[in-house]
């Protein structure tokens, strides 16, 4: 099941000092508005996304449709799809995608309360 793009989304206390630590570490700001508390930061393949004020705990984020540079790719599992066959091997759901086609994205929790969030932006 090909998940796509992978990244940890951090819930941070102060952006700005949250960008300086990982540009210590090599990473570079990639996309988003730091003004509006979220940055995506990029150290080679590896990306994090920045959050300020936007949710409680960490999340790990898989965006289908994407590759780790944020390009669509051609082809992908629809995110319904995913949702299909993770809800027929006993996945519980804590919010669903709707809708037949385009962006959507579904969240569940792993076995120790870790927030997994699949977000299809295409």
């Amino acid at each position: 099941m090909q998940l796509g793009a992978f990244s940890v989304s951090l819930a941070v206390k102060d952006i700005e000092a949250s960008k300086q630590f990982y540009e210590k570490l090599g990473f570079a700001a990639f996309f988003g508005d730091q003004s509006q508390n979220w940055l995506i930061m990029k150290n080679g393949d590896c990306v994090i996304g920045l959050f300020q004020g936007m949710f409680d705990k960490n999340i790990l984020t898989f965006n289908p449709g994407w590759n780790s540079e944020a390009q669509q790719i051609a082809e992908f599992t629809d995110i319904r799809e995913l949702q299909r066959r993770l809800k027929a091997r006993g996945v519980t759901m804590i919010s669903e995608a709707e809708g037949s086609s385009g962006p959507a994205s579904f969240m569940i929790a792993d076995p120790d309360g870790n927030t997994i969030l699949v977000d299809q932006h295409v």
